[in-house]
């Protein structure tokens, strides 16, 4: 399922639609669309804080130029890290785990367990309910009571089971967290907060007497920051704690990546179901397969960032130039250069560059300038007129009474009103065009890697080719831009006043023809009187009772009042 508003891309959602018998609606289209890469490089200044940055120091130096500084613990690190044991199969791993689980109850050790995925969660928790060993699940579905669950993961036999998404952020304190109990107990009396916090030093105790928090992770994820994480959640501040990870040949991460070495060796140590390997060559083996998952993640992400690059320069010129618009007062300089470059743009396909006055189209010049910008140029007259005017001049010419013309459209209209409408307009046919640009250059991006088969390079073609489709961008929003400009129209005060006189008229008139149906209007909306002789006005049967209802003695079939009760 997908969430509200959300759509699947590339034709998926329109052909489950079609699969299901329902209207089939368009793609959602991109308005906007940038990386956290480019958005975080917006910021002068970047910096920030955390556990597990050190694995990704490499990411950081080169993307953002940025150096990762260790900070020694503010007391040594007492926790055991031991290490991994790996079964044959997943069904001895969770065994295993649950043999481990009750070694803790016994010795009283809180346990917190670590899965990658929701679906183990809950697998794991019905394997230990099997099992009859109370413990407590955290899998982001419940924010409000997850914080105060992890809160209290620490108190002696207590066993959590967080996804990697759950319970970070929140110390997991040895014997439990008695001030977040002090909280849930309104007015408490200094006899009871006496007693949480005898309470708390006998759990604390014990815990420290037990080896501290045990973390137990159900596999390995593909990247070592999230196992820091889940090891971090123990031995924080000085505290003791233990972690140890579980795996098996059946995990994604040692199916693709390491299970055929792994799987070799212990077949060769000859090893039977239920029995595990535990050996530092083969923990370092599962990390160099962390590694392994880790660079291609990267080399995504740069390869990524590669083609966003190119998107961002365009990205930068389109809002910087809708940050002038917003920003301006007036955008008559901005519109008095586009009308040059768009008028420019015109004439050129008229009279080509560097050509002989027998390759002009005037006349279809002038059909241009007229049909699409308004401007009347009598440019064969000037040619007539000064038979010396070369195509450099005479572009010159084009361009100034262009100039003029826009210029004397923005008195008619008022400096007012046309900043309002110029601004308006600029900012719709923008944002109109950039909306189709993402899309094309999403188009692009999609195939760009078959120009490869080409002996091309796709990274080249990709910059040259949205190159091409940023610069016909710009060329249609300046076009559309002055064409809608120059072709508005404001009425004057004159013209608005003649409209709203016709617009009574029209209105009276037809109030008229509602209350006296015998009077129509002309073709022209006035109301005309019917000319009838002096025979035709008069009603034949005046001097007879008929009811209004009864059929009209004149035999047409209709009733008296809609035939001649109507002259009565």
């Amino acid at each position: 399922s997908t969430m509200a508003g959300r759509r699947w891309s590339e034709g998926l959602h329109q052909a489950i639609e079609a699969k299901e018998g329902v209207e089939v609606q368009n793609e959602n289209q991109t308005l906007a669309t940038t990386t956290f890469q480019n958005y975080f490089r917006l910021y002068k200044k970047l910096s920030g804080m955390t556990g597990t940055a050190d694995t990704e120091a490499t990411e950081f130096h080169q993307i953002y130029g940025l150096d990762v500084v260790v900070i020694p613990t503010h007391r040594p690190m007492i926790r055991k890290d031991l290490e991994d044991l790996i079964y044959l199969s997943k069904e001895e791993k969770f065994e295993a785990i649950i043999r481990d689980i009750k070694d803790c109850m016994e010795k009283g050790a809180p346990v917190l367990v670590g899965t990658a995925t929701i679906e183990t969660s809950e697998y794991l928790s019905r394997l230990l309910q099997q099992e009859k060993i109370p413990h407590r699940v955290l899998n982001a579905k419940f924010h409000a009571q997850e914080a105060d669950i992890i809160a209290q993961a620490g108190r002696p036999k207590t066993v959590t089971i967080a996804t990697n998404m759950a319970g970070r952020g929140t110390d997991i304190v040895l014997g439990g967290n008695w001030k977040a109990l002090l909280a849930q107990t309104p007015n408490a009396t200094p006899e009871q907060i006496q007693s949480l916090k005898s309470q708390w030093e006998q759990d604390h105790a014990a815990v420290l007497e037990s080896g501290g928090l045990h973390i137990i992770g159900t596999e390995r994820h593909e990247s070592r920051r999230i196992d820091n994480q889940l090891r971090g959640r123990a031995g924080r501040q000085g505290d003791p704690g233990l972690s140890r990870f579980y795996l098996s040949l059946e995990d994604d991460l040692m199916r693709i990546f390491a299970s055929d070495r792994v799987r070799n060796m212990m077949r060769s140590l000859g090893m039977q179901k239920g029995e595990a390997i535990e050996h530092r060559w083969v923990t370092r083996s599962i990390e160099g397969a962390q590694r392994k998952v880790e660079a291609r993640n990267f080399d995504i992400r740069k390869n990524l960032l590669k083609y966003d690059d190119v998107a961002n320069e365009q990205r930068r010129v389109i809002y910087h130039q809708r940050d002038e618009v917003l920003a301006a007062d007036s955008l008559a300089d901005m519109f008095e250069n586009m009308y040059e470059d768009v008028i420019a743009t015109v004439v050129t396909e008229f009279i080509p560059p560097q050509s002989i006055e027998d390759q002009w189209n005037i006349a279809g010049l002038e059909k241009a300038l007229q049909t699409d910008f308004k401007i009347d140029m009598p440019i064969k007259a000037w040619l007539d007129e000064d038979t010396r005017l070369e195509e450099v001049g005479l572009r010159a010419k084009i361009s100034q009474t262009a100039r003029d013309a826009y210029k004397q459209h923005r008195a008619k209209m008022g400096d007012e009103i046309a900043n309002m409408i110029e601004k308006q307009i600029m900012l719709q046919v923008l944002d109109r065009h950039w909306k189709e640009h993402l899309a094309a250059m999403d188009y692009l991006r999609q195939g760009i890697h078959l120009r490869g088969y080409a002996q091309k390079n796709p990274e080249q073609e990709y910059k040259r080719e949205s190159f091409e489709l940023f610069q016909q961008l710009l060329g249609a929003v300046k076009l559309e831009v002055v064409q809608t400009v120059a072709t508005i129209h404001i009425p004057s005060e004159e013209e608005i006043a003649a409209m709203e006189a016709q617009q009574a008229a029209q209105a009276a008139a037809m109030n008229l023809h509602m209350e006296h149906p015998e009077l129509m209007a002309d073709e022209e909306g006035i109301p005309a009187v019917v000319e009838q002789s002096e025979n035709s006005n008069a009603n034949p049967y005046a001097d007879q009772y008929v009811g209004r209802n009864d059929p009209c003695p004149c035999g047409s079939g209709k009733k008296y009042k809609q035939c001649h009760g109507r002259l009565a």
